[in-house]
């Protein structure tokens, strides 16, 4: 998305051609990435633990893991956004295998 944005840009200043270059978008969307993760993920937390989503540990486990219950198992909602979102912004998305990738 923001390539293509970039790339209109460049007409009137040409420092937007360093969008052009792999190794820039992907440093660029490992920052966002981690950005997003850190700025996202109390939040997501919180939301998961008003739902209610959370650990059952069984009786018959140790009793060290009873500490566990209620810590929220759906955590990989921060990772899945930390990838697809940045993905999206910064990737060519016409290419065949970012699309297979999504």
């Amino acid at each position: 998305m923001i390539l293509f944005i970039t790339h209109w840009l460049e007409k009137y200043v040409s420092g937007f051609r360093v969008f052009d270059y792999v190794s820039f978008r992907a440093s660029i969307a490992c920052l966002f990435s981690l950005l997003l993760s850190i700025l996202m993920g109390k939040k997501v937390i919180n939301w998961l633990i008003g739902l209610k989503v959370g650990q059952t540990v069984r009786n018959d486990g140790p009793q060290t893991h009873l500490a566990k219950t209620g810590t929220p198992t759906m955590g990989g909602l921060i990772i899945l956004a930390a990838i697809i979102i940045p993905t999206l912004l910064f990737a060519r998305v016409e290419n065949v295998y970012i699309l297979l990738m999504i």
